[in-house]
């Protein structure tokens, strides 16, 4: 159901100088926000588009403006999603013994992607998807505490850290006034930055398990994994 518009619409309807626009394509499927630029004067406000798909229903209020917050979104789909269901009766122990370390980015479904199903694997996501301390913390307690036996890294193409450097770091002392502990793991090789965070788990001696340890390149325009020689 189409919903409603304030302010300037980029069809060029709508009042100029209103509060930020607001314009629902669809309440289930896709939720479209128009917000006023504020590079030029009231007179000649523009609009930038910022698009977000979703599964979830949103809340809509009246003539369908949308209500609240995502996080607001997200809450009343969990009740939608705990009204139906039931007690798998899963122990925590992964059933396939394994661990994934993936990139954080939206794009990856790591359980289509690899036909997975629920109580199949850990996941462990970040940023880039880098075998960092805290990763090897996680996998330690993946395998010493919770059984598992092989781990697969996933890089993916056009990954937001190739675009970034440690200057990154420099720029938020700059702006905070504190320098993070922690390193940005940015790269420009995916493939080799693969190949280094496999060496990373191999040569760690807290993991137990490291004989099964495979490196991957995930495709994100045809969802096709690329395995990558650890050599």
């Amino acid at each position: 159901m189409a919903g409603r518009f304030e302010g300037n619409h980029p069809s060029g309807s709508g009042s100029v100088g209103g509060p930020p626009t607001v314009w629902v394509t669809s309440q289930q499927a896709h939720v479209a926000f128009f917000v006023r630029s504020h590079s030029g004067p009231r007179s000649s406000v523009t609009s930038n588009v910022m698009g977000m798909t979703t599964s979830a229903s949103v809340p809509a209020g009246p003539e369908g403006a949308i209500v609240g917050t995502v996080t607001d979104r997200l809450v009343d789909a969990n009740e939608q999603y705990a009204a139906a269901f039931t007690d798998p009766g899963m122990d925590a122990r992964p059933v396939l013994r394994v661990a994934v370390v993936a990139c954080m980015d939206a794009r990856l479904d790591l359980h289509a992607a690899l036909g997975l199903e629920l109580g199949d694997c850990h996941t462990i996501r970040n940023a880039g998807g880098v075998v960092t301390d805290d990763v090897i913390r996680s996998l330690t307690i993946s395998q010493r505490a919770l059984g598992t036996r092989s781990v697969v890294l996933i890089h993916h193409t056009g990954c937001g850290l190739e675009s970034l450097t440690e200057e990154f770091r420099h720029d938020l002392e700059m702006e905070v006034g504190q320098r993070p502990a922690w390193a940005v793991e940015a790269f420009r090789d995916v493939d080799q930055d693969v190949r280094q965070s496999m060496q990373r788990v191999r040569t760690s001696p807290f993991l137990l398990h490291t004989d099964d340890v495979r490196g991957f390149v995930f495709d994100v325009k045809t969802g096709l994994l690329r395995e990558i020689d650890p050599a």
